[in-house]
């Protein structure tokens, strides 16, 4: 897995596969995004079979088959989409462009899991939320800092054993390095990203419902900048806000463009979770001058404190349940409306955003 760059994390974990050898075909359509990678490796673990990999970019897709060396060359996009095979189509396009594709996809009958963000903008959530009621098919999210992260789903269930009680707050800190030569023009135009708040910040929602068990929220203060980078004006390397939630729960989180150079990781991604009865911290990629292997958890309550490691202990269990889900029609991986939900807190912290540099 590189672990210099954010945009090129791509987990690998053990095969665990939950349907039979060829019962699931999937395809990689759009690899603008390094995390399609990433994507392809969770379901192929899972046991789907990836048939297809299109991109009008003959390096992409060079590239893309030295990983995947058995997937097929598709010549267009309609030849994906045509493939009565094809149950689910797998997307890292520009981000402006993810909601256009899915749009596509459901409407040739098949389901769509596209990388974080999913939309740049409120109309493009309503655009694909008529079209999930159209067509009854997924819009699946790739919220990789909690679903491809064995210590953040390990804190997911911790909290679902009440090691914690109820859940208070959600403080969450996700630095990026920038590396700013290897990042494709379309990543400094604000029209594609979306703004830092609509981008690396959905994770973070996304971690806030689904820890604090968060229907509906409320952001009550947001803010971006950009402190260190006057060469890409339409870059924001900074960006935090606060949430309060419909159960009373609240959020804080940091995001950012400024990861050191010196940092053993892309990132010090952390995230502590206060509860009524104890706190669990997530060090997710580094433990900074201890220990360069990530998922790291650390829990106080009531029987005491705990440092525990779990890199290959607990998997990455949504995989799985998407393909069962796609083919069962059910929601265990994840709601669509969760999905959502943390798409449009997203985007509502961006819009009201104050720039403060």
């Amino acid at each position: 897995m590189q672990k210099s760059s954010g945009m090129n994390y791509a987990p690998k974990g053990k095969m665990a596969p939950v349907v039979k050898d060829k019962e699931f075909a999937f395809a990689a359509i759009a690899l603008d995004h390094g995390h399609i990678y990433g994507m392809c490796n969770g379901l192929i673990e899972a046991g789907a079979w990836l048939k297809y990999v299109y991109d009008p970019d003959v390096k992409k897709v060079e590239g893309f088959c030295k990983t995947f060396p058995d997937v097929k060359v598709a010549q267009s996009e309609a030849e994906v989409l045509a493939d009565e095979e094809i149950r689910l189509v797998a997307g890292a396009a520009v981000p402006s462009k993810r909601c256009a594709l899915g749009l596509r996809v459901m409407d040739a009958g098949k389901d769509y899991f596209t990388d974080k963000t999913p939309f740049t903008t409120l109309e493009q959530l309503e655009l694909a939320k008529a079209k999930v009621k159209e067509t009854g098919k997924k819009y699946m999210v790739y919220f990789s800092e909690r679903l491809h992260v064995e210590s953040a789903v390990y804190a997911g269930q911790l909290i679902k054993e009440g090691a914690i009680g109820k859940v208070v707050q959600v403080l969450g800190l996700g630095p990026h390095r920038l590396s700013a030569k290897s990042r494709p023009e379309w990543f400094f135009k604000k029209e594609n990203y979306g703004g830092i708040l609509c981008d690396i910040a959905s994770h973070q929602i996304e971690q806030f419902l689904y820890y604090a068990d968060v229907k509906e929220a409320t952001v009550t203060k947001s803010q971006v900048g950009n402190f260190n980078n006057p060469e890409y004006p339409e870059l924001e390397d900074f960006g935090d806000a606060m949430l309060v939630g419909d159960n009373g729960s609240t959020q804080y989180f940091r995001v950012d463009w400024l990861t050191p150079d010196g940092l053993g990781t892309w990132g010090d991604g952390r995230t502590i979770i206060l509860g009524t009865e104890g706190y669990i911290e997530l060090r997710k990629y580094i433990n900074i001058a201890t220990d360069q292997r990530g998922d790291h958890v650390f829990i106080v309550n009531g029987k005491g404190e705990q440092h525990i490691c779990v890199a290959g202990k607990v998997g990455y269990p949504f995989f799985g349940e998407l393909i069962l889900d796609c083919i069962h029609r059910t929601e265990k991986a994840m709601t669509q409306e969760h999905a959502f939900k943390a798409a449009e807190l997203c985007l509502k912290a961006q819009q009201q955003a104050v720039k403060i540099k």
